[in-house]
């Protein structure tokens, strides 16, 4: 008998001829999530086992698990022979001492002679007779202990299902680059479309020294916990003070935002085909702020090639508050460092800017110098 921890994964099981491709990238994600933990990792049909772990870090590994996409649940279970007084002895070590229970079996091996319900009556009326003052309530029970029959001669018994992130894996839907700020609803993005598979690189815009180095660091240590979910373990950073000064002296004010916004594509997208993603990754949400109308948002887009994707952009603040306090990012993205876009901030910014308008205020300006100038000050930060 053998203490392990169980995982099932989510939508993997639909993929067909191409399931053993996401099983893999699966398998190895989880080997990044446990770095650093002694543990081995064992598949089986349609389960994998934390095996051979380090039991005092039993709730670290619970943690690090919970934040792997493609579990849709996991349990700490007994791995234990599939006979009957084996699985007994299992289940007692799961089973309550008292109050109300009852016994449920699945057969992964449908070969083996007892079929679910005679396995749940005889394990159940074993601990029924055995000196625990336990009542059978099949319909509401305090507590269930689980039994799954696998193949070659296996069993788990297991008490609890904890529910995981669900999604896809980690790197199995391509490969985007995340504008990240230092606000909420950036990390919340790179959340969503890491969720979906894809592989999400970072990037950030600063504008020091009119935003200080704790802005910066703010941004870092978001990136940290978003890397929990993403597997990213870098920061790209950017200069973009030079820009916002030019586009102060020479354009209208009321487009600050919308033009740095437009120079940030620019640099994201050359940025993005050098990494090799394919497309960029923003935390814009529909009105949410001035820049954020559905012609700030076109006029973004209208100076890259690649596609912007904006998952949460039919979200409103309440959605995207709910997500930042779930993953842990929130507290660190309230913290009262400003970002780049809020410097040299119009107190009256254009809500529907027409593109024409825009496009003639930036022949004012030397994009391709300002845009190489930024490419220069680029910064990689590992962690």
């Amino acid at each position: 008998m053998e203490k392990v921890i169980i995982i099932r994964y989510a939508e993997i099981h639909l993929k067909g001829k191409n399931r053993g491709y996401f099983e893999r990238i699966f398998s190895n994600n989880l080997e990044k999530a446990l770095k650093g933990i002694r543990h081995e990792i064992h598949r089986t049909s349609g389960r994998y086992l934390i095996a051979d772990f380090d039991e005092e870090r039993t709730d670290e590994i619970m943690l690090r698990v919970s934040k792997v996409f493609g579990v849709h649940s996991y349990s700490l279970g007994l791995l234990t022979e599939n006979d009957e007084d084996s699985i007994f002895e299992a289940a007692k070590r799961v089973a309550p001492q008292s109050g109300t229970f009852k016994v449920e079996t699945h057969r992964g091996d449908k070969h083996y002679p007892l079929t679910s319900m005679e396995i749940s009556a005889r394990i159940g009326g074993r601990l029924l007779a055995y000196d625990y003052e336990l009542k059978v309530d099949v319909h509401t029970p305090a507590h269930t202990v689980y039994v799954d029959i696998r193949e070659g001669g296996r069993a788990l018994i297991f008490g609890t299902f904890v529910d995981g992130l669900h999604g896809m894996p980690v790197s199995t839907a391509g490969r985007g680059l995340l504008l990240i700020s230092g606000g909420i609803d950036s990390p919340v993005a790179g959340y969503m479309m890491a969720k979906r598979g894809m592989t999400v690189e970072l990037l950030h815009f600063h504008s020091y020294p009119y935003t200080n180095e704790a802005a910066k660091e703010k941004v870092v240590t978001l990136s940290k916990l978003l890397s929990d979910y993403t597997l990213v373990t870098k920061l790209t950073t950017v200069s973009v003070t030079h820009i916002q000064e030019e586009i102060h002296k020479n354009c209208a004010a009321e487009l600050n935002v919308t033009l740095l916004r437009r120079f940030m594509f620019r640099i994201a997208e050359r940025i993005a085909l050098r990494e090799g993603a394919g497309c960029l990754v923003t935390g814009e949400s529909l009105g949410q702020v001035a820049s954020q109308t559905l012609e700030g948002l076109t006029s973004s887009n209208a100076v890259v090639r690649l596609p912007v994707l904006r998952p949460l952009i039919g979200f409103d603040k309440e959605d995207i508050v709910a997500i930042a306090k779930k993953i842990g990012t929130f507290e660190t993205s309230t913290l009262p460092y400003e970002d780049c876009c809020t410097v040299f901030l119009p107190d009256f910014p254009a809500i529907r800017p027409k593109l024409s308008f825009i496009e003639e205020e930036e022949k004012k300006l030397d994009i391709e110098s300002l845009v190489e100038e930024a490419l220069s000050s680029r910064e990689v930060i590992r962690f």
